[in-house]
């Protein structure tokens, strides 16, 4: 099984400033993953030719499952707002996806409110800090099943906020809901945290190291691929690392489990 997470930036790429859907759809069948967790997914947005990213990363994978969830809804600039979980099918929208080819037995989404006021954020090359709202932050959760053996893995994708602190305090709710769940669970996305931090906030274990941001010196690893509640059969891991694409601002993750 490949488990794969990637930040798709909605598609666009640095190199030309452009959302080429063809060239998005080709990037994502190119990483040939099982289970893929995406973020900054655009749905019926101008920027992004209205597509609907996450049907077109299905059909490029074949992924007979998956699941789009809103973080924000309506336009950027326009009618941007807090997405509640009620919009409809073609509705303007923004936020992640978790596509799978395996059989999914069950999905949740859980929402993790963001900041409700605004933060002094020191942006990097900035020598003063900026006042900043952050933006809703959800997670989605699956029940994978293995057809070749009927033993199922929870998968969670999830994006968390960039403002530091409170990206540790999501993290500590969405892994409260994650140990409910039977293990193995495997927690993947831009979590916005260091890989010491990711350990020592969660307590799972990483399944890659590997440095994904920025994408020209990817010297940081915001993207994570981590494991918990494997009791005593933990998972094996026969590959992965990062994968530069022609698109976005962060490089793709991937895992090969054994």
């Amino acid at each position: 099984m490949r488990l794969a997470t990637f930040n798709i930036l909605h598609g666009r790429s640095l190199e030309d400033d452009r959302v080429d859907v063809g060239r998005y759809a080709a990037a994502i069948a190119s990483l040939d993953a099982d289970v893929v967790a995406l973020q900054e997914v655009d749905r019926a947005q101008e920027r992004s030719a209205r597509a609907d990213l996450t049907a077109v990363a299905a059909e490029a994978l074949d992924a007979g499952e998956h699941r789009f969830v809103a973080a924000l809804s309506g336009t950027p600039g326009a009618t941007w707002m807090a997405a509640t979980g009620q919009e409809q099918p073609d509705e303007a929208a923004y936020g992640i996806a978790l596509l799978s080819r395996f059989p999914v037995r069950s999905w949740e989404v859980v929402r993790l409110p963001a900041v409700p006021w605004t933060v002094p954020v020191v942006f990097p090359g900035d020598r003063r800090p900026k006042l900043v709202r952050d933006e809703p932050r959800v997670a989605v959760v699956a029940e994978v099943e293995d057809p070749a053996t009927g033993r199922c893995l929870t998968v969670a994708g999830t994006h968390l906020s960039f403002i530091p602190g409170w990206n540790s305090w999501q993290l500590r709710r969405l892994v409260r809901v994650l140990r409910r769940r039977p293990g193995p669970v495997v927690l993947m996305g831009d979590l916005n945290l260091e890989p010491e931090a990711v350990h020592r906030v969660s307590g799972m274990r990483p399944l890659v190291r590997a440095g994904t941001f920025p994408l020209h010196a990817p010297e940081r690893q915001l993207d994570h691929v981590v494991v918990g509640g494997e009791g005593a059969t933990p998972l094996r891991v026969s590959g992965g690392g990062a994968r530069r694409m022609p698109l976005s601002d962060h490089l793709a993750l991937t895992v090969d489990l054994a």
